[in-house]
This record gives C-alpha cells, sequence and structure tokens, in this order.
C-alpha cells in the first residue's frame, strides 16, 4: 500500500492529528490529512483546573477559619431550608387534597408556630445575657405593619395551594427574589445591575410559561375561575413577600442599625406573632375556628391525620423560617438565595412523587428557567462580582 506524503512545508507539526482518507482518483492510495487540535481547549482545561484549585482553597481555607460550632449551625440551618420550607410546601397542598376547605386555617398554621422561634431566643438572654433590644412606637408600627402585610401573603399563598398543583405554586411563588429585587431597588436603594435585570425578565418568562399551559395541571373540579384567581394570587403574594423582604431590610438599616443574631431573631418573632393576631382575627371573623372540628371529622384520615398536618404545617414553616434567618446570619443573602434556588426544583420533584403532580414540558421548560434565573442573579450578586 503506498502512501503520499505531505511536501516537507506541511509535514505534521507536534500538537497536530493525522488521519488517513481515501483518494478518491486511485482507490489503492491514500493520502494523510493533516487537523490541527484545539490548543485553546488545552489552555481552558489548565485555566479550568487552576480555578478549581483555587476554590477549593477558598472553601478550605473558610472552614479552617470557622470552628465546628459553626459549620454545624450552618449544615443543620442549610438542611432546615431545603427540608423544612418544602414539606411546609407539601403539607399544604396535603391539607386541601384531603378534604380541607378553609384558606383562613391554613394562613393561620404558618404563623401559629411563632413560639418555636420565641424559644431560640430564651438561652441568649438569660444564658449569654443578651440585652432585648430597646423598644419604641416606630419599631412597633413596623412590626404590626410587617406583620399585616404576612398574614395578607399567607392568605395569598393558601388560595393558590387550595387551587394549584404544588409543584405549579411552587414555581410561580419563587417569582418573589424578581420583586425582591425590584423593590430593594425603590425602597432600599439596592444597586439593581444588568444580573438583576437579567433574572427578573427570565424569571419572568418562566412564570408566562406556566400561564400559557395552565390547561395541563388543573386538578379535577377547578374551574377556570379558581385556578386563573390562584394564579394570580400567587404572583400577587410573591410581589408581597418581596415587597416584606425590602421593607425588612429597611428597619434594619433605619431603625435597628444593627443585624446580629438575637436581633434578626426578635424581628421574626414579633412579625410572625403580628401576623398570628392578624390571622386569629380573620379565623374568629370568619368562623374557621368553629368550623375545624366538623373539618377534621370529615378528613380524609381522620381527626389525628388532620391534627398532625396542621401541626407539622406550623412546625415545618417555622423551622424553614429559622433556617433562613440563620444562613443571613451566618453566611450571606446570596447564599440563602442559592438554597431558595435549590429548594424549587425539591419542591416541584417532592409533589409529582407524592401527589402525582402532572409534569408537561411546559412545566420542565419553567423549572429550567426559573433556576438559570436564580443563578444569573446570584452569580451577578457575588463576592467575586462586586470585587470586579
Amino acid at each position: 500500500m503506498l502512501l503520499s506524503a505531505p511536501p516537507a512545508a506541511e509535514c505534521p507539526r507536534r500538537g497536530e492529528e493525522v488521519s488517513v482518507m481515501d483518494d478518491d482518483n486511485d482507490p489503492s492510495r491514500h493520502t494523510i490529512s493533516i487537523a490541527p487540535t484545539d490548543s485553546v481547549s488545552l489552555e481552558l482545561n489548565s485555566s479550568l483546573q487552576k480555578r478549581i484549585a483555587e476554590l477549593w482553597d477558598q472553601i478550605l481555607g473558610a472552614y479552617q477559619r470557622k470552628p465546628i460550632s459553626y459549620w454545624l449551625l450552618f449544615f443543620l440551618s442549610s438542611i432546615a431550608m431545603l427540608v423544612a420550607f418544602p414539606a411546609s410546601n407539601l403539607l399544604s397542598r396535603m391539607y386541601y387534597a384531603n378534604g380541607g376547605k378553609s384558606k383562613w386555617i391554613i394562613s393561620w398554621a404558618a404563623v401559629a408556630g411563632w413560639p418555636i422561634t420565641a424559644l431560640f431566643l430564651a438561652p441568649l438572654y438569660f444564658v449569654r445575657k443578651v440585652s432585648p433590644t430597646p423598644f419604641s412606637f416606630k419599631l412597633f408600627l413596623a412590626y404590626v405593619l410587617l406583620g399585616f402585610l404576612s398574614a395578607a401573603d399567607n392568605l395569598m399563598y393558601a388560595w393558590a395551594f387550595a387551587y394549584l398543583p404544588a409543584s405549579t405554586a411552587s414555581l410561580l411563588a419563587a417569582s418573589s427574589l424578581a420583586f425582591s429585587a425590584l423593590f430593594g431597588y425603590f425602597i432600599v436603594k439596592n444597586n439593581l445591575n444588568l444580573s438583576s435585570i437579567n433574572a427578573i425578565v427570565i424569571i419572568t418568562a418562566g412564570a408566562v410559561i406556566i400561564g400559557l399551559d395552565s390547561g395541563s395541571d388543573r386538578y379535577p373540579g377547578v374551574s377556570n375561575k379558581q385556578y386563573t384567581l390562584a394564579f394570580i394570587l400567587d404572583i400577587l403574594g410573591s410581589a408581597l413577600h418581596g415587597l416584606i423582604f425590602a421593607l425588612s431590610e429597611l428597619v434594619f438599616i433605619r431603625l435597628l442599625g444593627r443585624r446580629s443574631f438575637h436581633v434578626v431573631l426578635e424581628q421574626q418573632v414579633m412579625v410572625s406573632l403580628a401576623a398570628f393576631i392578624f390571622t386569629s382575627i380573620g379565623l374568629i371573623v370568619n368562623k374557621d375556628f368553629q368550623g375545624m372540628r366538623s373539618e377534621a371529622r370529615d378528613f380524609k384520615h381522620g381527626q389525628v391525620s388532620y391534627t398532625l398536618v396542621l401541626t407539622w404545617a406550623a412546625i415545618t414553616f417555622q423551622l424553614g423560617v429559622l433556617g433562613g434567618t440563620s444562613i443571613l446570619f451566618l453566611a450571606s443573602t446570596v447564599l440563602a438565595g442559592v438554597l431558595n434556588a435549590v429548594r424549587v426544583p425539591i419542591t416541584s420533584i417532592a409533589a409529582v412523587i407524592f401527589f402525582h403532580d402532572p409534569m408537561s414540558g411546559f412545566k420542565i421548560l419553567s423549572l429550567v428557567i426559573t433556576v438559570w434565573g436564580f443563578a444569573s442573579y446570584i452569580v451577578g450578586h457575588s463576592p467575586s462580582k462586586k470585587k470586579s
């Protein structure tokens, strides 16, 4: 077999690939084709390995700078966010799926666990001798306002979980990040960079996609009016959640002036207590307290199951709040945003497994887009991005 060697000027250089091809004019002859390898890819691989090594060194350095107690609390707080919040959402859906009807009861359950957070304050006061934050009339009004808005927010989300699949409701609720960025810009004067704007547009597109596919995941017996109202209230609840977040940050800046762990817990306790009072008034006016007994009697798996669902809904919601509060204090709002992004697919997948929620191609696309929007926001607010 004869080989046609390339001219001397075209001899293969080091780093080039050599492939053998048939000659069209003479099948018995072959020509050698020179294909240069992508040297850029080698440089990219080297750069990627270097960045991974640098990231690992940063992680290792951060681990060595903190005591083991810090990482234990960090781990427990992360688990609380990633498990408790999705569990609370699923329990809300379970309440309605098994015969629950009241929007006020499930809203009340979300804030009825406020003493759990208060219990964490007791050791700080009595063991570590931390002084409570001085109370003022302005601070009182701020807590009352935030409590009222939180009660309204929980009521809107209760409507959403009453008529929407848990996966759909959680995806729409993810739009709260976009509203947080907008309200933070207008109220607290936070920066609104291109990554934030990009995240707002992407997450909005995810919500629009779900709206276009609204007919594929509707439960039997849910009318067009109920589904549409739940969809709108879920978006409005997300907007209100973003407003609450921005106003809470404003309270820290204008009235509290510091962000220590016990101050964050105090604010959460007072806001939850105010929301609990407003929601309890709603329960009384709507006569849902009296209806609890009959609702429990007609619940699918009996009164014990009814009590457990509401009890654990209250506990898991407060544990999620505690986890989020701890992450904000231990790390940053960016990391809290990362964990918040991760819990969206966790809730959606869990809803598909436990409630057999329909997962159409549109909803999967919306899920991917929503996580992409979260990632865009997180990258834009990372420390390395701020330094540059």
